[in-house]
Formats: structure tokens, C-alpha cells, sequence
């Protein structure tokens, strides 16, 4: 009997893990779409054609963990709850990027439009019913 329990508590914990799966996929993802899409603004002087494949090739990585946790994300979350929790992240990801690498300041317009973009999160994920 109490390796039956074990067993099962074991299935949940990995099952409740899994839920935690594509957040943190996304949040990998993320990291490299917003070096592809944004990393390339510093590096003004390299030819135009170098850094669009310079992106396309960190994009690939992006790719590499976007789908996974898209297809397991789906296992737990409807596609809009997938979509607005990538946007969520991508907000986070980019201000810290914009803060750290880019080394430019979040103005309050700008936080108070990523606020109001977090707050759709809130709108998606709450049940309604």
C-alpha cells in the first residue's frame, strides 16, 4: 500500500511539473527571439545582410524550444492561453534585455503599456464560467 501511494504521488508531481514545462520553454525561447529580433541594434556598422542571418540563425534556437512548449503547453492550456503567456514573457524578457544589453531606460509609458498588456493575462487565464 504505500508504494502504491508513493507512486501516485510521484505521477501527480511529475504530471503538475510538466504544467511548469512550457513557461519555462518559453521563457528560453524568448531569450533568443529577443537576441534575433533586437540583439543586432548594436552592432549598427555590420551589413545589413550579415545580421539578418545572424538572426535567422539565433532564431533557429528560438524554434527549438518555442514548438515543444507549444506542444506540451497544449496538453494543459487552450492556444489563446499559449499566446498571451509567450506575450507575458516576451514583456519580462525585453525589458530586462532592453535595460541590460541595449542599456536604455523603461520610461513610466512604456511600463504602464506592458501593464496593460499583462493585464490581458489576467482576462485569459481567469475562468469565466
Amino acid at each position: 500500500m504505500p508504494c502504491e501511494k508513493f507512486i501516485f504521488t510521484s505521477e501527480i508531481s511529475r504530471i503538475e511539473m510538466r504544467q511548469f514545462y512550457p513557461l519555462i520553454l518559453l521563457t528560453i525561447s524568448n531569450v533568443f527571439m529577443t537576441f534575433a529580433w533586437y540583439g543586432h541594434l548594436k552592432f549598427k556598422s555590420t551589413a545589413l545582410w550579415i545580421v539578418v542571418l545572424a538572426s535567422w540563425g539565433i532564431a533557429f534556437f528560438e524554434y527549438i524550444f518555442q514548438v515543444p512548449a507549444n506542444r506540451i503547453g497544449h496538453e494543459f492550456f487552450s492556444a489563446a492561453q499559449l499566446k498571451i503567456m509567450q506575450e507575458a514573457i516576451t514583456i519580462v524578457v525585453f525589458c530586462v534585455f532592453s535595460v541590460l544589453y541595449l542599456k536604455e531606460d523603461l520610461k513610466w509609458n512604456y511600463l504602464v503599456g506592458f501593464a496593460l498588456i499583462l493585464l490581458a493575462v489576467f482576462f485569459v487565464f481567469k475562468k469565466w464560467d
